[in-house]
């Protein structure tokens, strides 16, 4: 370890990427460099530990510079490097440090570049692996929150949401039009996994009629569907015949299976649903029978793009307080923002929450149920999975079971 003031730091990106990695890394290598302090990036997450244990890399190949990402050519000093998405380091989003063997190498690895701490940007299941290693290897770690996802604990906000929210709803907007244009109902599938973040979000901001999320429509049940097409059926009554429902990737079936396919069977209740209500000859949903519905999902779209001025923003101030926190040896610190500051809080009481959440398979840091974003929702008229904001009687579920339904829906295409 290096015992001078002037300190030799590490910084890799793990995980799935998303806009603002890049800015990270410019914030802590331009504000480190100012420092006089030698910055090391780490190719592709811990598995850059074992190939520099392997002898595969050499630390002098890993050294960042302040203007190490110069366009070649006529106009030299050109920063670029905030602008653009996923990482110039590379990432990795899996990994088997469960292994003692390769957990042991990489701390091999860790231990030949003669780090004075690491920044390690991640989501929650990063931060957990990159925390164990941590321990074992006994390094000084800051934690950077990065995910889509949006379910970091302690931080309201991670780098990367702010741009995926910009994102789908850019998506929710084009296919509205689409939507009216055919007189469809567009079912849009977001990421998320466990959490209902940007699905909720972005569903507000993109004008969704429903918005279906884990933390309030865990299943999607005979309920569920019924007020659906209620709500879609209100819409057909104000002379609107189309529909946007915004469904997170973490939503199961009503079985209570999670599927990569959750769109498609949400629209393929929805239309064999309304189907059903129809032939029941209830006034309300008159015209319901021949509900066209459509699947868009958006898939990998969701982690790139340039990233917004937020996430720039957020980035940047992540990676000057994880400098600023190394630079006072106040280690093993989660960076986070919260009520509009850039804030540190021990990186172990997070990885605790993490790991127990992980244990139950729950989402770390879920939507509040009774959050302003859902009460935002719920204003609006948005169905978000609130069974009493509609005065209509339920009748009673049908007889079929699900798979019938899909059947009937399969039938009616």
């Amino acid at each position: 370890m290096n015992n001078s003031s002037k300190k030799r730091i590490g910084i890799l990106t793990s995980g799935g990427d998303c806009p603002g990695l890049n800015a990270v890394i410019r914030a802590v290598v331009k504000c480190a460099s100012h420092k006089g302090w030698e910055v090391y990036g780490i190719p592709y997450g811990t598995d850059g530990f074992i190939d520099i244990a392997n002898g595969d890399r050499q630390p002098e190949d890993l050294k960042l510079y302040e203007h190490g990402y110069d366009i070649p050519g006529l106009l030299q000093g050109l920063d670029v490097l905030q602008f653009l998405s996923g990482s110039v380091l590379g990432s990795l989003s899996k990994g088997n440090t469960g292994d003692p063997e390769i957990a042991e190498k990489i701390i091999q690895g860790y231990n030949r570049l003669e780090l004075d701490a690491l920044i390690g940007v991640g989501g929650d299941g990063s931060l957990e692996i990159l925390y164990q290693l941590a321990q074992k290897g006994q390094w000084k770690l800051i934690g950077v929150p990065k995910t889509i996802d949006n379910d970091v604990p302690f931080t309201e906000r991670s780098v990367g949401f702010d741009t995926a929210v910009d994102t789908v709803t850019e998506a929710l907007y084009d296919l509205t039009f689409t939507a009216a244009s055919h007189e469809r109902v567009m079912v849009v599938e977001v990421m998320g996994r466990d959490a209902g973040h940007l699905a909720l979000h972005a569903g507000i901001a993109g004008g969704a009629d429903v918005i279906l999320i884990p933390e309030l429509t865990p299943i999607v049940n005979e309920e569920v569907v019924h007020n659906i097409c209620h709500k879609i059926a209100r819409l057909h009554q104000e002379k609107r015949k189309f529909a946007l429902v915004v469904v997170a990737e973490g939503v199961k079936h009503q079985d209570r299976r999670q599927s990569r396919a959750i769109g498609d069977y949400v629209a393929k209740q929805i239309k064999a649903y309304s189907k059903h209500l129809c032939d029941r000859d209830a006034i309300e949903f008159c015209g319901m029978q021949e509900v066209d519905t459509r699947v868009t999902v958006l898939g990998h779209l969701q982690r790139s793009g340039t990233p917004s001025s937020f996430d720039r923003l957020l980035a940047t101030s992540f990676g000057i307080k994880a400098v600023q926190l190394i630079d006072r040896e106040q280690y093993n610190r989660l960076v986070v923002w919260e009520g509009g500051k850039v804030e540190s809080k021990p990186l172990e009481q997070a990885i605790a929450l993490i790991s127990q959440a992980h244990q139950q398979q729950r989402c770390p840091s879920p939507v509040d149920s009774n959050g302003f974003m859902v009460q935002s929702a719920r204003s609006l008229g948005i169905y978000v999975g609130d069974p009493s904001a509609w005065n209509t009687p339920q009748p009673p579920a049908p007889t079929v079971e699900v798979a019938t339904v899909e059947e009937a829906s399969q039938s009616s295409l």
